[in-house]
């Protein structure tokens, strides 16, 4: 059970071969990462795994009784409230349970041994499929993807596609099935919402295959990677790092041996033609036989990379590029942020990072002069030239070609508007194609290329690499490092943020707070300062336990009998509920949903520890079989704890 077999998969559209050949293997546990440029057929051949596309040759195979959650990229749902929707994902549940109440009442109204025979299987069957806990299910995910209790009313219609993209990510979580099939499940979801679905994913049982274009979320997932490319696929064991690294590798090693044939090859044709006629003419022509039958090593197709173009430097500006002081904003009785200052330096490559909804494109906007803020000052330095990256590229021409948005916009020749866009990855009649005709990651490229030509010194990126695949996340991180500007980006592709940010900002709570390097930097700081926070807790509410010097005995609470342990148990409860009284709305939150993720591992873990004890080989092993058990026992008191703990942290809340 929980094995998916792929064989000699092929599909076609027309005279068009999208790809053949297709083999690979996904079993319970793996986490397979799916990757390949845009357009090279990953979401078809996932829609065809899924039995909603047909497929021209091969085979798929699955096992009978396996289930199947599936996040798309569009999402749709019926109509009625955000819980309504999520309870959908239960109907089956729901309608034993149902079933299980009208027996219930049969079986009181009197003895009835058909019923009491009906009610034994059902309520079996219910505790298999979770039915006493689906409702607590609903709020853990949904709780974990940013939902809160009061959005459970809402209609389902009134979400941001970002929102509908969590939902149906719920949707597919919920269930808990055999295989997640998950395709571009990151889109929309900020940093922290990731970070969730990164721990649920690495700790869930079942078979997860993902398409995606975010290599760190890949990176932290992945324990195999599968790439499209050149119409078939290739499988690599471990992250998306490591298949980088064995993928180079191979590819030079191909590289290698393909020179060494071809320089053998022009040797036995120099032979060939030399002795055709004379007195070698019985060997050459035992060479031609053997050149006849060599198998001829084939390149894969050069993979389309950046080449950074010498464009004119940007005018020079002062030191101080952008400063705001005391900068608040907000809408209507939303407070978006306060109180906020901000100093760019020139040759600065700084991070924007937040919560979704925390004000990040609001403040770059302020910063360009497009908003005006509620209070304090914005400026931008002496001889500073900005230009802004938008979302929506409002800048490009529906109308215009590729290749005429460029020439017109610019005034430079031909041949040096194609090496621009040959950078940007588009060749050959792509540059024939109309504007409106382009993908949302070509438009994309486009857009970035602009802005590149403008001259401006100063570059504001709203989500750059929304959209793009990775070649051509690949392409505007080269042009980013090379640009010899200034630059401020907001993005959620922690990958790209570690390798073009120097500065890192966060966004959160009303508070702009800087950090004085990259994400990964950032990142480590953030975990010191959760780490703190924790202690500091802890010291609030157990003040016996202080100095790190003091010994185990020292801090161990004395108790002498019942009562003062209850009195101890007291005092604690009471040290707790005056720190949270003491934290913030927003801190609070930020522990429930920490809280939240804690239970989803601890109860994915034990559910992993559940599976292994029903393994008979196992059962076969009394010390293995103990193990497991006392592990099991321990498991679910830590997950008891962790219950407390989310008990106590929302007690103040109801």
């Amino acid at each position: 059970m929980g094995k998916l077999k792929v064989q000699g998969l092929a599909k076609s559209f027309g005279i068009e071969e999208l790809f053949h050949d297709v083999r690979f293997e996904v079993t319970r546990g793996d986490k397979v990462g799916f990757v390949g440029a845009n357009g090279a057929g990953k979401t078809t051949l996932m829609r065809i795994l899924l039995g909603q596309e047909e497929y021209d040759a091969g085979s798929i195979q699955f096992d009978s009784a396996d289930t199947i959650g599936y996040v798309e990229q569009q999402a749709r749902f019926g109509e009625g409230s955000l819980y309504e929707e999520f309870r959908r994902a239960f109907e089956d549940i729901i309608e034993l349970g149902e079933r299980k109440k009208e027996l219930e009442k049969r079986i009181g109204m009197g003895h009835d041994a058909d019923a009491l025979e009906q009610y034994g299987r059902i309520v079996e069957r219910f505790e298999i499929l979770g039915g006493y806990d689906y409702e607590s299910r609903i709020r853990r995910i949904a709780f974990g993807l940013g939902f809160t209790e009061e959005d459970f009313g809402k209609d389902v219609s009134h979400f941001s596609g970002g929102q509908r993209t969590r939902i149906c990510l719920a949707k597919a979580l919920l269930r808990e099935p055999d295989f997640l099939f998950l395709d571009e499940p990151t889109n929309h979801l900020d940093i922290r919402m990731i970070e969730w679905l990164e721990g649920f994913l690495a700790n869930y049982r079942g078979g997860v295959l993902i398409i995606s274009h975010d290599r760190f979320f890949l990176d932290r997932v992945a324990t195999r990677i599968i790439e499209l490319a050149g119409k078939t696929v290739t499988s690599y064991e471990g992250n998306y790092t490591y298949f980088m690294k064995v993928k180079t590798e191979r590819r030079a090693a191909l590289q290698s041996a393909y020179e060494k044939q071809q320089e053998h090859i022009r040797k036995t044709e120099e032979y060939i033609r030399r002795y055709r006629a004379g007195i070698k003419s019985k060997q050459a022509r035992g060479r031609q036989s053997q050149l006849n039958r060599l198998e001829r090593i084939v390149l894969p197709p050069e993979a389309a990379t950046f080449n950074y173009f010498a464009l004119n430097a940007p005018p020079e500006c002062a030191q101080r590029v952008a400063e705001m002081e005391d900068v608040s904003m907000g809408f209507g009785k939303q407070e978006l942020f306060s109180h906020v200052d901000l100093l760019i330096r020139k040759g600065d490559g700084v991070a924007l990072v937040g919560p979704n909804g925390a004000g990040k494109t609001t403040l770059l906007k302020i910063l360009l002069g497009e908003l005006e803020a509620a209070g304090g000052r914005v400026k931008l330095g002496s001889r500073v030239k900005p230009g802004y990256f938008s979302q929506q590229h409002e800048g490009l021409h529906p109308e215009n070609t590729v290749l005429d948005e460029i020439l017109y916009e610019y005034g430079i020749t031909e041949e040096q508007a194609r090496k621009y866009l040959g950078a940007f990855l588009f060749h050959g009649d792509e540059v024939y194609r109309r504007i409106g005709e382009l993908s949302g990651g070509e438009q994309s490229r486009l857009a970035f290329l602009k802005l590149m030509l403008t001259g401006a010194n100063f570059l504001v990126l709203d989500e750059p690499t929304n959209h793009l695949d990775i070649p051509a996340k690949e392409a505007v991180e080269e042009a980013l490092m090379a640009f010899p500007g200034t630059f401020l980006v907001v993005s959620h592709d922690r990958y790209f943020l570690d390798k073009v940010a120097n500065c890192t900002l966060e966004l959160e709570h009303g508070r702009l707070t800087e950090y004085g390097g990259g994400y990964s930097y950032y990142r480590m700081k953030k975990e010191e300062e959760l780490q703190e926070a924790a202690q500091g807790q802890e010291a609030e509410r157990n003040p016996a336990r202080k100095g790190e010097g003091e010994s185990a005995e020292s801090r161990r609470p004395v108790v002498s009998g019942q009562g003062d342990a209850s009195g101890e148990r007291e005092r604690k409860d009471t040290s707790q509920r005056n720190a949270l009284q003491g934290m913030s709305e927003a801190k609070r939150q930020e522990l429930i949903q920490r809280a939240e993720a804690e239970i989803a591992m601890a109860e994915a873990e034990l559910k992993g520890l559940e599976f292994e004890m029903n393994q008979p080989e196992l059962q076969a092993d009394p010390a293995k079989s103990q193990a497991i058990a006392e592990a099991y026992a321990a498991k679910e008191k830590e997950i008891e704890e962790r219950y407390a703990k989310w008990e106590r942290l929302t007690e103040s809340l109801t």
